[in-house]
């Protein structure tokens, strides 16, 4: 049966890439069916609400998620996608390839992926004035004060939890497994700041010494979030798999994407048990809306991403090859990679690529 997927193009210029992806993606002839789920601006101008359930339901039917960027109302469907199917493990690659711009003076080689835990960290929403902590009777072992004697402030709440970090990591070791069975090192590295926070980071790297104890054929490490985020530029051809707490694992990501091309080329999927979604990691670039220069890259990787997870790496690796083989031309690149094609111009030459 064909793949059923729900496409959710965003904000700003964010639609513009996943349009002319889709263009892309169909050229493969895989009779993937794009649903369009009513979603932000138009849907709460028609329905009241920028997430109606028939969206919800939508994306429920479908066997994956592509969506675009969002700065707006369709962040409502993206948190539904994150925490509400549990999507738990949010990958981004990095990987240069010959053509790329890079910052690095040998970027040769380059090519890890980051493992972010997607759900807990100080994302679970959880602020307040510093003296709501009152009833807590808290001192801090720095200060010797309590919270609420601090002055006028705010906390921020941090968890981390031993089922939360298990699956994150024991996924990261797979997937380690799976890129040495591709010609990777089948390695992992771990990074948090248990020195300063034994208790929920100290948690995370716990779990990750006992999982690594399951996984005897993969190389493990782990190394203070300080001296990984050093390691990350200054020895990024020495990392393969890197996974890391929420926060840590969100900032990382897109520095690591400034090694590779920046975030114009920054590939995203989040996985859960049951269902997986992708979009590109460079946000809506609403300076670049309408201008359809939006380099469409980005999409087209996290594209790739979605087909090998709907069971087609072969089209996978076609995609990619066809993407590497427009930089490698040094044609048809689009403005932030030092050209003037515009996306539907990149992505017509990824087309021919397909074809060749």
């Amino acid at each position: 049966m064909a793949s059923q997927v729900a496409v959710i193009p965003g904000e700003d210029a964010a639609p513009e890439a996943v349009r002319e992806s889709l263009r892309v993606i169909d050229a493969l002839r895989l009779g993937i069916e794009w649903q369009f789920p009513e979603v932000g601006v138009e849907a709460e101008r028609k329905f009241g609400t920028a997430f109606p359930e028939a969206a919800k339901a939508a994306i429920d039917a479908c066997d994956a998620t592509l969506f675009g960027a969002t700065s707006g109302p369709s962040a409502r469907a993206l948190f539904y996608l994150r925490w509400g199917k549990q999507t738990f493990a949010n990958v981004r690659p990095t990987r240069w390839s010959p053509g790329v711009q890079s910052p690095l003076a040998q970027p040769e080689g380059v090519d890890f992926a980051i493992v972010r835990e997607n759900l807990e960290d100080l994302y679970l929403f959880l602020e307040g004035p510093l003296a709501d902590l009152a009833p807590l009777g808290l001192t801090s072992p720095t200060t010797g004060r309590a919270p609420e004697d601090l002055g006028d402030g705010r906390y921020a709440l941090k968890a981390v939890t031993e089922a939360g970090a298990e699956r994150v990591i024991r996924f990261a070791f797979q997937l380690a497994r799976k890129r040495r069975d591709a010609g990777s090192p089948g390695h992992v590295t771990l990074g948090a700041k248990w020195n300063m926070l034994p208790r929920t980071d100290g948690l995370f790297r716990k779990v990750g010494d006992r999982i690594a104890q399951d996984f005897p054929d993969v190389g493990y490490d782990r190394y203070l979030i300080d001296d990984l985020a050093h390691r990350l530029v200054s020895h990024p051809h020495d990392l393969d798999v890197v996974v890391l707490p929420n926060l840590y694992g969100d900032i990382l990501s897109d520095a690591a994407a400034g090694l590779c091309g920046g975030l114009g080329l920054a590939a995203s999927g989040c996985f859960g048990e049951d269902y997986a979604y992708f979009e590109s990691a460079h946000g809506t670039a609403p300076d670049l809306a309408g201008k359809g220069i939006i380099n469409p890259t980005a999409t087209l990787l996290s594209a790739g991403m979605m087909l090998e997870y709907l069971g087609h790496p072969d089209a996978a690796r076609q995609l990619a090859r066809a993407v590497d083989a427009v930089y490698a031309s040094g044609k048809d690149r689009t403005p932030d990679q030092g050209g003037s094609a515009t996306t539907g111009e990149f992505c017509d030459a990824v087309i021919r690529r397909l074809a060749g």
